[in-house]
């Protein structure tokens, strides 16, 4: 019987060494600040989306604008552009040339006068 108390006596001093009293104490405050820092994130993430979110909807809103105000100039360049011939052009002072001369351009990149190549 000493022997086995001797035997663990040895083991107990073995054991002794590794002191357990704050394994469990740090093992507890690395999930609580593990814990802290993911619901950190987790209010960074979800205000962001909510910024975001808030920013479409006004961009959207700008967008529904914009569009309203390119369809009246495109209204109205319909309406100018109708009014545009003729007869409004011969009293703007242009005048109409019926001669045709075509331009080509040579290898060497300067321009030419052709007599009609085509």
């Amino acid at each position: 019987m000493k022997a086995i108390a001797l035997k663990f006596n040895t083991y107990k001093k073995g054991v002794d060494i590794i002191n357990n009293d704050n394994l469990q104490k740090n093992i507890l405050n690395t999930i609580l600040m593990l814990f802290g820092i993911f619901a950190l994130c987790y209010v960074i993430f979800l205000g962001n989306t909510v910024f975001n979110i808030v920013a479409r909807q006004s961009l959207v809103i700008e967008a529904r604008t914009l569009s309203s105000e390119v369809s009246n100039l495109e209204l109205e360049y319909l309406s100018i552009s109708n009014k545009v011939d003729l007869e409004l052009a011969t009293s703007l002072g242009f005048k109409e040339n019926n001669s045709k001369q075509y331009v080509t351009r040579g290898f060497s990149g300067t321009l030419k006068l052709a007599k009609n190549e085509i």
